[in-house]
């Protein structure tokens, strides 16, 4: 027996025989995509890799082929890359079905340069060869509706009931029981696939939750991220409810994804300084501020990704950077040995996690090899501050693909091949949401809903 088929068939001398393994892994959308296959065919190919058509990494979320702009040698005539399981986080999902998370390669062998997950992996080991190791955590913030997802699509996604009430203070305890129905079942599932979670708690919108994910290894927390939103959506479909992702999925509050972030050398955390921020923290500081605009088309992917940035409404706005300065794009959290980190504030709840991260760490790196120092951190709101006083971030998906192509940094980190893409198909959902029905001027409107409520 081979060490794939023993690793399916046992555990712990159990014998845990599946009738399925499902595929999983990301594009650059974000959506969460695969396959299932029966175990015999699991063990045959997951040395080799599992054939899937590039068209994967070709449609855009209203499944349309994205075009108007170069394509890579390996993209454009449907050829096959490889999808290549880790075997690391094989888990049971249900009974009858295991699931693992993997990679995509070309034939070659080298990794497709728009895989997110082997870009993470990438910064890493550019992390890794400057001497340090990061620790990552992420807040996911979803908003949960009463109406079930069949209900949702035949409304368009509009109109529907906040799960819980319509109290939209964060951190209310007066919810109504099918509120704590869902987010019990959702721990339970977490748990049962040992994903670590720390706390979930009411956000600032009707209806919206935040889950905090333990800190752990940039991939594999990544990876509890795509799992984690996974099981959102399953919980909500087994219990007649839906569930978003979306920036903005009402007129009201939007969503984040926060990234908090500490770097480690020789087991210390190479961020804490009794003065105040190290001088390891600085630099980081100084790299994620310039490549801030650019790392903007990477963070908020989609049209409804801007609508969320709106003075005093929780999202930064501006590049900027402070100490314990939640209206900062960058907070640095200092004099902790342990606790001491950054957080990222920009990313939207629609951000693919691995991208997110990927230019998050690339920014960071670029602070740390050039030795950037950051402007002086912003003491007072950097919300509402007059023009021309601070920078503000891109607001719109064609301002922040432009501040992209220019960024020199991310192109020499990410690559050439991933940023000339990325920007091609930022510029293709502006063209989408121009001559498809898409409405600029209004708050929220249908076309977003449609294209963006379930996907990413």
């Amino acid at each position: 027996m081979s060490e794939i088929t023993r690793s399916i068939t046992e555990v712990d001398g159990r014998d845990t025989r599946r009738r399925a393994v499902r595929l999983e892994a990301t594009n650059h959308e974000g959506s969460f995509l695969g396959k299932t296959v029966a175990p015999k065919k699991f063990a045959s190919g997951a040395d080799a890799g599992f054939p899937f058509a590039d068209l994967l990494f070709g449609l855009d979320l209203g499944n349309a082929p994205a075009l108007g702009f170069a394509f890579p040698d390996w993209r454009g005539h449907l050829d096959d890359v490889y999808f290549r399981p880790d075997m690391s986080t094989l888990v049971e999902w249900e009974p009858g079905l295991d699931a693992v998370i993997g990679d995509y390669w070309l034939k070659d062998g080298t990794p497709v340069p728009l895989c997110p997950r082997n870009l993470t992996r990438k910064m890493t080991a550019r992390l890794a060869s400057l001497g340090y190791t990061a620790t990552v955590a992420v807040e996911i913030e979803a908003t949960v509706f009463e109406e079930s997802v069949h209900e949702a699509r035949a409304r368009g996604y509009r109109d529907l009931t906040p799960l819980g009430g319509s109290a939209g203070t964060a951190y209310h305890l007066a919810k109504s029981h099918d509120w704590k129905a869902y987010m019990n079942a959702v721990a339970d599932r977490l748990d049962a696939v040992g994903i670590e979670w720390e706390a979930w708690s009411d956000e600032d919108a009707a209806g919206q939750i935040e889950i905090n994910l333990a800190p752990g290894d940039p991939i594999a927390i990544c990876d509890a991220w795509a799992r984690t939103r996974q099981i959102m959506r399953e919980v909500a479909f087994d219990l007649g409810r839906t569930v978003t992702f979306m920036a903005k999925p009402t007129a009201g509050y939007g969503q984040a994804s926060h990234i908090n972030l500490s770097l480690q050398r020789d087991g210390v955390n190479a961020f804490y300084a009794e003065e105040g921020p190290s001088e390891t923290m600085r630099h980081a500081i100084g790299g994620l501020l310039a490549t801030l605009e650019g790392n903007c088309s990477i963070v908020l992917p989609q049209i409804t990704s801007y609508r969320r940035l709106v003075d005093l409404s929780g999202p930064p706005v501006t590049v900027s950077w402070g100490i314990s300065n939640k209206t900062a794009a960058v907070r640095a959290v200092c004099g902790h040995p342990s606790y001491s980190r950054l957080e990222y504030r920009v990313p939207g709840a629609d951000a693919n996690l691995y991208l997110a991260l990927a230019g998050v760490l690339a920014g960071v790196i670029a602070g740390l090899e050039r030795k950037i120092e950051p402007p002086e951190p912003v003491t007072d709101m950097a919300w509402c501050m007059p023009p021309g006083v601070i920078t503000r971030l891109p607001d719109t998906i064609t301002k922040a693909a432009a501040a992209l192509e220019e960024d020199l940094i991310l192109r020499d980190l990410l690559g050439s091949e991933f940023v000339d893409y990325w920007v091609g198909s930022r510029r293709w959902e502006w063209m989408q949401f121009h001559t498809a029905g898409g409405d600029p001027y209004s708050e929220l409107s249908p076309w977003e809903s449609a294209r963006y409520f379930e996907l990413p």
